[in-house]
């Protein structure tokens, strides 16, 4: 925990309109500053923010506190990491409370698995973008994709050399121990690298730190699994996580809805159409917490899915899942045998969205359509529907 001293100082020490100008952008107007509101949507700007006392006022919503209640209510994030956040920006030690030395033994775990596997993320990145292989293999192949090089670099996307020892012998020659790497997920019990030759996806948590990973295989060998997730670790849980939420969560406030797809290309295919708020459930099914995550930022969420069985199904067991959190649902089934990553290929932006638009339906009429569908040809299941 944060020692009260600490926290006194951070608070102390942020400007509020230098925090809150990196969100709004912000006019000085007599003695505060005012701009459009982050919170709602308005044309005529009634959001303030006093220098002198601290503040910040919305007179359209009624949002208002302090430099650590704007940056919770907008980064959805909770107090201590607000808190931290300020303390990185201005570059402020943080002292925790004295704790016991089970609790440091544990965090001391925590940081160093998150220091690898950022340490990892770097790697990855510059594998992808400064080395032949990087280029000749993963660009090449995000090219094919259509993946543009604004897409790669706002996911920060990397690559896994095909030698299944690079990354180990990299990372121990820089000083980490081999235990750490098998905690973070990074190397197998053997050592070798879990993501050799493979393009990487980052996952990010919401204060924007490297989590884990998602690694898809480039080579056509079914031997091997499509995509490789970082195992269950201190610092990740898959079912707990959703891929792009980081890159999406203030346009998903923005826009007051969520699009939920079923890949992480769907998701790059989505941001790069302008439709950036999507977030894929890192090829698990739905869990209650995923959709809890969604819940902080709206209650408005649209499935997109392939038109085909599995999609329905996936579609189905969604829309149950979540009524359980009391969500607004909607339904898009894509024609069959596209997800929005192949569909988007086919047709224009402009048609993308106008699809989406004409077959968005409400949960309880798509529900009803699929039963009728299913139980045409058997007169008791129709009788009881």
């Amino acid at each position: 925990m944060i020692d009260d001293i600490t926290r006194q100082r951070i608070i102390d020490t942020a400007q509020i309109v230098e925090v809150i100008g990196e969100f709004v952008q912000l006019k000085k107007r007599g003695a505060n500053y005012i701009g459009l509101c982050p919170f709602h949507n308005e044309k005529t700007p009634s959001f303030s923010v006093s220098e002198s006392k601290g503040i910040y006022k919305c007179f359209g919503c009624g949002k208002a506190g302090n430099v650590v209640n704007f940056l919770m209510e907008h980064e959805k994030i909770s107090y201590a990491d607000a808190l931290r956040w300020l303390a990185n920006k201005y570059h402020i030690e943080i002292k925790e409370k004295e704790l016991t030395q089970e609790d440091i033994a544990r965090q001391n775990e925590r940081e160093s698995i998150l220091i690898a596997t950022k340490f990892a993320y770097d790697f990855f990145v510059r594998q992808l973008h400064h080395t032949d292989e990087g280029k000749s293999s993963g660009i090449s192949y995000l090219e094919k994709r259509g993946v543009r090089s604004d897409i790669v670099q706002k996911f920060g996307l990397g690559y896994s050399p095909l030698y299944n020892r690079a990354f180990f012998e990299y990372a121990t020659q820089k000083g980490f121990q081999p235990d750490v790497l098998q905690k973070a997920g990074l190397v197998n019990k053997g050592n070798y690298d879990n993501y050799s030759g493979r393009i990487i996806f980052p996952i990010f948590n919401l204060s924007g730190n490297v989590v884990g990973f998602s690694g898809r295989r480039l080579s056509n060998d079914e031997t091997i699994a499509k995509y490789f997730n970082t195992p269950d670790t201190d610092i990740f849980h898959k079912g707990q996580l959703l891929f792009g939420l980081f890159q999406s969560k203030r346009a998903i406030v923005e826009k007051d809805q969520c699009y939920l797809v079923e890949g992480n290309l769907d998701v790059l295919a989505m941001h790069q159409m302008g439709m950036e708020n999507a977030v894929a459930s890192l090829g698990t099914s739905l869990t209650i917490e995923q959709i809890q995550l969604i819940k902080r930022f709206t209650k408005n969420i649209c499935l997109l899915y392939d038109g085909d069985p599995a999609g329905i199904k996936a579609a189905i067991r969604g829309i149950d899942i979540l009524l359980q959190e009391g969500l607004n649902i909607k339904v898009v089934l894509l024609p069959e045998k596209h997800d929005p990553d192949s569909f988007s290929k086919t047709v224009t932006d402009v048609a993308f969205r106008e699809y989406i638009t004409q077959h968005e339906q409400d949960f309880i009429l798509f529900k009803s359509e699929i039963l009728l569908k299913d139980t045409a040809h058997d007169p008791i299941k129709r009788g009881i529907a």
